[in-house]
Order: structure tokens, then sequence, then C-alpha cells
């Protein structure tokens, strides 16, 4: 039998497989489960397990920024770039956001 926690995580995480590597992306805010105001503003942390990460990654994500509240830089997912495949996969719930890795270097 599945325990209840299980089948109704807590927190909320997400396993995922990006270029054929797993990973787990997960939240510490409960409130992202059931509030969707809760979605606003909000911190994932990403941990893969690969040789070249020593810490969890600290994603900021902000759900309804506007591209004249932040410097004019040119969208890292436009034609002819390379958009990272996690930020990607976060975009698949949150469509739009804006991904910030805070102090770490995009690695995945």
């Amino acid at each position: 039998q599945v325990s209840p926690g299980l089948r109704t995580p807590r927190l909320p995480v997400w396993l995922c497989s990006i270029p054929g590597r797993l990973g787990v992306l997960f939240g510490t805010d409960s409130r992202l489960l059931s509030h969707w105001k809760a979605e606003r503003v909000f911190h994932l942390y990403f941990y893969s397990g690969q040789q070249g990460q020593t810490h969890t990654a600290h994603l900021r994500i902000d759900t309804h920024s506007h591209h004249w509240e932040d410097a004019p830089r040119e969208d890292p997912c436009s034609p002819g770039k390379r958009c990272l495949a996690l930020e990607m996969a976060i975009r698949t719930k949150w469509a739009g956001a804006t991904i910030s890795w805070n102090t770490t270097d995009p690695f995945f």
C-alpha cells in the first residue's frame, strides 16, 4: 500500500529527466500545491547529483514579471539562441516565467 504522503506530497516535488540525466526539482513552500497566488514569486531548488554539482541550485521563479521591470537584455530563449533545458522544463508548468539562478552558474 502506498503511503498517503507519497500520493499527496506535502511539498512540491518533480522528478526530471533532462537530456537523459535525472534530477529533482523541489520547493519548500507547501502553498505552491494549493494556492495559485503563491505562484507569483517563489523559489525552487534543483539537484541532479552530477559530479560537478557541489550544492543544490537555488532558483527564483517570477511568473508575473514584465520586460520593462528588468534592465534591457536579450531574451535567452530567442530564436537562434540556446535555452537551458531546466528552464524549458520549468516553463512547461509556468509559461513565460522569469528564472533567476541567483549566485549559481547555470549548469543544466
